[in-house]
């Protein structure tokens, strides 16, 4: 029994988010909310918040000037600018659940945890050219469905709870690799065309924002856009067919990777295959 367990968690769950990226992020959708687009695609009356009038001592309202679609463009923008981020995403693939918490940056360095259908966890650290995980009793045991009960046990006996590390460039590394890189995931996040219509104002875990929504006919699509600071995308939630929520913090600031403080780590590349 090969130690595989990563990787196929990995591909999983980065299908499940770069399907939510591709079809939210880019807006592939045709119409608007209700089927149309506003006057000018701007909000209006019709969204419960009146412009401010000239002179007003009011809070200029956030992004009076610009469309749904411009405040789309902006924020995606200015999240592919990003050195770094987290991303916690609830995504669907199929009848299952992919989990993930990660924070990664521009310099291929990555630290969190990432579980499919609640059969365990996954912990990754990477660091410079060296992938650390861990993966806990209920997900070895769920990846070793099918195989030899002693063959699974030994597995378990082995590595349960337990860092292991192998090079960035070995085969059981590659697929973690690729989603620690944080250019890798933002290139999903490339302009397109959009007739997103502006929502009302809210917050995302006390954070300012203002909602886009569009929809595609099978799937309906609210994107929350900071409208303090810079406008970073702060969350994606898509119902209907691909449902799943990708939310986005931490901008800029340094990922926790680090070496495991753990003694006993197991060197996959000492072992031989």
């Amino acid at each position: 029994m090969t130690v595989t367990t990563a990787p196929r968690i990995r591909r999983s769950a980065l299908a499940a988010l770069c399907a939510v990226a591709v079809l939210t992020l880019p807006a592939c959708g045709t119409t608007g909310s209700d089927g149309k687009a506003g006057s000018d695609g701007r909000a209006g009356a019709k969204d419960g918040r009146d412009p401010v009038k000239s002179g007003s001592s009011e809070k200029p309202e956030p992004f009076a000037d610009l469309s749904g679609p411009e405040i789309a463009r902006k924020s995606l923008a200015t999240i592919r600018a990003a050195s770094s981020l987290r991303l916690k995403a609830d995504t669907k693939e199929g009848t299952g659940t992919v989990l993930t918490d990660m924070a990664l940056d521009k310099k291929g360095d990555c630290a969190g945890t990432m579980s499919m259908n609640g059969e365990g966890t996954t912990t990754l650290s990477k660091i410079g050219a060296t992938v650390y995980m861990k993966f806990d009793e209920k997900m070895l045991r769920a990846q070793g469905e099918g195989q030899p009960e002693k063959e699974t046990d030994a597995v378990v006996e082995m590595l349960a709870d337990r860092w292991v590390k192998t090079d960035a460039k070995a085969p059981d590394a590659k697929d973690f690799v690729g989603f620690c890189d944080l250019d890798e995931l933002l290139a999903e996040f490339a302009d397109g065309d959009s007739v997103a219509r502006k929502g009302p104002l809210t917050t995302v875990d006390g954070q300012p924002a203002i909602t886009l929504t569009e929809t595609d006919g099978t799937s309906d699509y609210t994107m929350y856009v900071a409208t303090e600071g810079k406008p970073y995308l702060l969350k994606v939630v898509v119902k209907g067919k691909d449902a799943g929520t990708m939310a986005f913090t931490d901008f800029d600031k340094p990922v926790p990777a680090e070496v495991p403080d753990d003694k006993d780590i197991v060197d996959l590349d000492s072992l031989g295959g």
